[in-house]
C-alpha cells in the first residue's frame, strides 16, 4: 500500500513542470510579443505568426495532455494525441522554416548577418524532433513517453528563458534554462521513483551533447557552418 501514492505523485509532477514550462514561456515571450510582433515598426515575415500561433498551442497541448494524465483520464490524453501528433508534425516543419526564413530576413542590409546564430536555432528543432519521434515511438510505454516528450518541450524553451536572463548575460548561457528545466524533471523523478530513468540518462547526456557542438560552432564562427549556413538561406556571406 505503501507504494501506491508514487505514481499520482509522479503524475502530479509532470503536470506541475508543464505549468512552469508554460509559465516561462509566456514570461519570456510576452513582452517581445508586445513589442516585437504585433507593434513591429517594421513588416516581419508572416511563417513567424504562423510559429508564434503553433509554438503557444503546442504548449497548451502540453499542460493539457499532462493534466489530463495527471486525473487519470488516460483514454481521452490517447484521442488527444492524435491532434498532438499533428501539432507535434508542424511544430517541426514550421519551426526549421521559420529558423531559415528568419536567418534570410536578418541578412539583409542594416540587418546583423543571422546564420552564425542560427546554428543554435536549428539545434533546438533537430533535437526538438528526435526527442517527438521517440516519444511517438515509445508511445505505447508510458514511463518512456511521458520523459522524452517533456525533454522534446524543454528544448524550444531556450530562446524564451534567455529573455528572462539580464541583457549583459553572455550568449553560453542560451542553454542554461532547458537544462535547469531537464535537470529539475530528473532530479524530482529521481526523488519519486528512486532512480535515474534511463531516458534522462541518455537524453540529457545527448541534448548536452548537441548544445555544446551547436555553441562552438556559434562561437568559434567555423568557416564550415558559415558556409553551409549561407547556402541554406541562400545568400552569399557578407564581406
Amino acid at each position: 500500500m505503501a507504494k501506491r501514492p508514487a505514481p499520482l505523485v509522479g503524475r502530479a509532477f509532470y503536470f506541475i513542470l508543464a505549468l512552469i514550462i508554460a509559465t516561462g514561456v509566456a514570461a519570456g515571450f510576452h513582452p517581445r510579443l508586445e513589442r516585437y510582433l504585433l507593434h513591429s515598426p517594421t513588416p516581419l515575415p508572416l511563417i513567424l505568426y504562423v510559429h508564434a500561433a503553433v509554438f503557444t498551442g503546442w504548449v497548451i497541448l502540453f499542460v493539457l495532455q499532462s493534466a489530463l494524465i495527471g486525473i487519470g483520464r488516460v483514454k481521452l490524453h490517447r484521442k488527444v494525441g492524435v491532434f498532438g501528433l499533428v501539432l507535434g508534425v508542424a511544430v517541426a516543419i514550421i519551426g526549421f522554416a521559420t529558423a531559415i526564413v528568419m536567418a534570410r530576413f536578418r541578412a539583409q542590409p542594416g540587418h546583423a548577418d543571422g546564420v552564425p546564430f542560427l546554428v543554435l536555432t536549428l539545434n533546438d528543432m533537430i533535437e526538438y524532433s528526435i526527442f517527438f519521434a521517440l516519444a511517438i515511438y515509445w508511445r505505447k510505454k508510458p514511463e518512456f513517453h511521458r520523459r522524452l516528450m517533456f525533454i522534446a518541450t524543454c528544448t524550444l524553451t531556450s530562446a524564451a528563458v534567455r529573455r528572462l536572463l539580464p541583457n549583459s548575460a553572455p550568449d553560453q548561457w542560451i542553454y542554461v534554462g532547458v537544462d535547469a528545466l531537464i535537470l529539475l524533471g530528473l532530479g524530482g523523478d529521481w526523488i519519486i521513483n528512486k532512480r535515474l530513468h534511463a531516458v534522462y540518462l541518455y537524453g540529457f547526456a545527448a541534448a548536452l551533447l548537441g548544445q555544446l557542438i551547436a555553441m562552438y560552432l556559434y562561437l568559434s564562427g567555423s568557416p564550415a557552418w558559415l558556409a553551409i549556413g549561407h547556402w541554406l538561406i541562400g545568400a552569399r556571406p557578407s564581406s
